[in-house]
């Protein structure tokens, strides 16, 4: 255990540290969680929108309420490039100690420049503008490309000009106002000069891709967007996903800071696919192109309800049926957070961490969790998630039913009694060594 935790922290710890506080995780991390309220609020408006009560979605189409909050929809989750450009920029430029707003803002153009007009423009089933012309009218945005298929985009165009218009302002290439300017005056002349350089950065961009009878935009999401969904969007994919979280965290790295990273921007994308079919009226199948595996699908629906390992059901055996006083205490006091899914009470309570005899279900639980539940929706036991994003902090079975309909909601039920049983022989032995130990405690106290 010894030479395990050694080279844990001389090997493993240093370079996943190293990893998670560089600046460009850093800023995809934070920048993309910039965006994730107007999700949440645009969430809300998709339920309504798009009501799984027959009789009540009626009602609403109707009275003309749908119209109105598919305005809402349209506003904040079609739009999460705008707000994951912007946010990866302005975190870029805060960690460099450079204000954030210009970078953010310089970010949005840079992202408006290389994402021209690609699609056709139609009313109902009647086409009144073709993609080709759509590409020549210069007074409109396309809003194709500001939802998640210009997600990819958005984060090349924010790591980059947060890198470069750092690197000029840093290098002093800026307008430099007397002192009696004053301080919001003088920084809107400082960012002129970076933000002239890195719009010019893009607008050659721009000529390149125009002049090859593409955006950047749109090659990017066929190059690397489309590939890397289908990738995650895979049993395969889903099982490494929730075995290298679950790993990190054993070793005592917050493994959801690095998926959220790396991977959580391709499930995202997944999400939002569903629900523009949600929102479409289409049916959520595989031949309408709907995705299994999605940001809730691998985490707080079916992979991590109580957190990652699926530690709900560990809880409730600490809690209501562990002899040893130490196991209940730790139950009990982690049981309401593992209600709002946070688990480093139990992780390190226990301990789970660093912990061999735990280590097999701590990381066994959510791959079994994921491979059921890929195998329930393939086969129509469960629904496809609807690409609603709840809070994290949302409760399972309440999560459940939003993502997933009632269907959903009973899934984890089953999952957690099924968690239940798969942490049983390991925690119970945990108990009884605890236990043990107690009574061997309260014999030597009293002689």
């Amino acid at each position: 255990m010894n030479s395990i935790n050694k080279f844990v922290d001389q090997h493993l710890m240093p370079g996943s540290m190293k990893f998670i506080n560089s600046r460009p995780v850093t800023a995809l991390k934070n920048g993309m969680l910039r965006g994730m309220p107007f999700i949440i609020i645009g969430s809300v408006f998709l339920i309504l929108s798009s009501f799984p009560v027959p009789s009540v979605a009626n009602y609403f189409a109707k009275t003309g309420l749908t119209d109105l909050f598919n305005q809402v929809y349209n506003a904040s989750f079609g739009i999460f490039a705008i707000f994951a450009v912007v946010g990866i920029a302005y975190e870029w430029a805060t960690t460099e100690k450079i204000e954030g707003l210009p970078a953010g803002l310089t970010a949005l153009v840079s992202m408006l420049i290389v994402s021209k007009p690609t699609s056709p423009i139609s009313i109902g089933d009647k086409e009144l503008v073709t993609a080709n012309q759509a590409g020549q009218i210069t007074n409109y945005i396309d809003r194709t490309w500001l939802g998640e298929q210009g997600l990819i985009t958005a984060i090349i165009v924010g790591l980059i000009t947060g890198w470069l218009y750092c690197l000029i302002v840093k290098k002093k290439i800026t307008i430099k106002m007397p002192e009696q300017v004053p301080s919001n005056v003088a920084n809107s002349f400082v960012a002129l000069i970076p933000a002239a350089i890195v719009i010019l950065f893009w607008f050659v961009i721009y000529l390149i891709f125009s002049s090859l009878g593409t955006t950047l935009t749109e090659s990017m999401y066929q190059l690397l967007q489309i590939p890397l969904q289908g990738v995650t969007d895979s049993l395969g994919g889903v099982i490494f996903i929730r075995f290298f979280v679950a790993l990190l965290w054993f070793f005592g790295i917050h493994g959801g800071v690095i998926s959220s990273a790396l991977i959580g921007p391709i499930t995202t994308a997944n999400s939002i696919d569903n629900a523009k079919l949600v929102h479409a009226g289409i049916a959520l199948t595989r031949a309408n192109g709907a995705h299994i595996v999605t940001g809730e699908f691998s985490s707080f629906a079916f992979a991590a309800i109580g957190g990652t390992g699926m530690t709900l059901g560990l809880v409730i055996f600490c809690a209501l049926f562990a002899k040893s006083k130490q196991v209940k205490t730790i139950g009990r006091l982690s049981f309401l957070p593992a209600i709002f899914n946070i688990n480093e009470p139990v992780l390190f309570g226990l301990p789970i961490v660093l912990n061999p005899l735990m280590a097999l279900p701590f990381i066994l639980n959510p791959v079994i969790a994921q491979v059921l539940s890929y195998g329930a929706t393939l086969i129509g036991i469960i629904p496809f998630t609807n690409g609603v994003q709840p809070p994290w902090t949302t409760p399972p079975i309440i999560y459940g039913f939003l993502v997933s309909g009632w269907r959903g909601a009973l899934w984890q039920v089953v999952l957690i009694i099924l968690s239940f049983f798969i942490w049983f022989p390991f925690i119970k032995r945990m108990d009884n060594n605890y236990l043990a130990q107690e009574s061997a405690e309260t014999i030597s106290e009293t002689k």
